[in-house]
């Protein structure tokens, strides 16, 4: 058991700069959140669902952190700060990242049959502060959310969705399979979560202009070999 406390104290460790040693992580609401989930999630799947919320209430009233005790968690899971709440029929996957004000939240399927409503986080995925991630959709492997993005569609293993509706994001090829960004974001290692929207424009306007440069340059490049595939420039010309 303390073999893999240590593991998992040591994986957010490695996903957040701040504390200076596994002692101090053991003060994150976050940590606290998940231990008392492990309980409430045990007496829920024994059908004691009314000792499961008395566990989540005391939770939620210590932690500000809100876990359905039917939501299934996986390992190393780091919720970063608070304020995150994550519905009943909501999979967490192994080292998934959450940001503060995150909500995990459902639907309710018109025919009033209880089913899967709330999203599935597969292993790696990232959701960045502020994000709403609603019904049974899919966050692939090592997939990015960034802040205040609302999804509601499925999305790809390994990309970056930004915006409401949130869309995926254009990426230089070299960041695609790079390891862990806080808060989701692909532009830079450190900045303010404050000013996170601002960013992810920027950095995704860079991306465009990079993109466009190249088209041009192949563009050229090709007027140079073959001539002919130009015929109306040239007419403009002369």
């Amino acid at each position: 058991m303390f073999q893999r406390l240590g593991a998992y104290l040591a994986s957010i460790k490695a996903r957040d700069p701040a504390p200076r040693s596994r002692m101090e992580i053991l003060l994150y609401p976050g940590v606290w959140a998940l231990g008392y989930h492990r309980i409430a999630h045990a007496l829920y799947r024994n059908r004691l669902f009314f000792l499961a919320r008395v566990v989540n209430h005391w939770s939620r009233w210590l932690t500000a952190i809100d876990i359905h005790p039917g939501a299934k968690i996986g390992r190393n899971f780091f919720i970063d700060h608070g304020f995150v709440v994550i519905g009943e029929t909501a999979e967490i996957g192994d080292d998934v990242t959450i940001y503060q004000c995150v909500t995990l939240g459902g639907t309710s399927p018109d025919n009033g049959v209880a089913g899967k409503r709330h999203p599935t986080l597969l292993d790696g995925a990232i959701i960045g502060s502020g994000a709403q991630v609603l019904g049974p959709i899919i966050v692939g492997e090592r997939a990015r959310v960034g802040a205040n993005a609302v999804v509601t569609r499925d999305v790809p293993e390994g990309a970056v969705m930004v915006g409401i509706p949130a869309k995926p994001m254009l990426m230089e090829a070299e960041n695609v399979q790079q390891g862990f960004v806080p808060y989701g974001t692909p532009c830079s290692q450190m900045f303010d979560p404050a000013t996170q929207k601002l960013e992810l424009m920027r950095c995704e306007l860079e991306t465009m202009r990079k993109r466009l440069d190249a088209l041009m340059a192949e563009r050229d490049a090709l007027r140079a070999e073959q001539p002919g595939l130009f015929p109306m420039e040239q007419r403009d010309s002369a």
